[in-house]
């Protein structure tokens, strides 16, 4: 099935890119989650909305990338959460969570699409993430989770 993806999907593509996938992966979850559209011959005027809207948002050059990445490295995240006696957390750190943490810290502000976690932090302590900040750049950042 082709599609129009709205919103950039890991391993996928990014927002504005005509691609073809299983007609299930489409209709199960690009669709109804938003990250997607079914391509029709009246969407291509919808892709270069999408395209001209996502040149706004998105750093442009490498050298961009690089200088947002040193600015991300040099910020130290700190993040309160409820957490139970042993450690645990009631709940999890989502990637808003982390977004908004870097923002309050100092940061540059960082689509929560673009930070990714390796597996659900549910602990305190400190945990690495990643920030897909280009195709080729991806800052890696401590955040420290401390009991609220």
């Amino acid at each position: 099935m082709k599609i129009i993806l709205t919103h950039e999907v890991s391993g996928l593509g990014t927002a504005g890119d005509v691609v073809d996938v299983k007609d299930g992966y489409a209709r199960n979850y690009l669709v109804p989650r938003g990250f997607a559209i079914r391509w029709t011959k009246g969407g291509e005027k919808d892709v270069a909305q999408i395209r001209r809207a996502r040149k706004i948002h998105e750093i442009a050059t490498i050298e961009q990338a690089n200088e947002v990445k040193a600015r991300l490295e040099g910020v130290k995240v700190r993040l309160a959460v409820r957490s139970g006696d042993a450690g645990r957390l009631f709940g999890s750190v989502t990637q808003a969570d982390v977004a908004s943490a870097i923002k309050a810290a100092g940061g540059p502000d960082v689509d929560k699409r673009r930070v990714e976690l390796g597996s659900p932090i549910k602990t305190l302590g400190a945990h690495q993430v990643s920030v897909r900040l280009h195709s080729d750049v991806v800052a890696k950042l401590g955040v420290e989770v401390i009991a609220a």
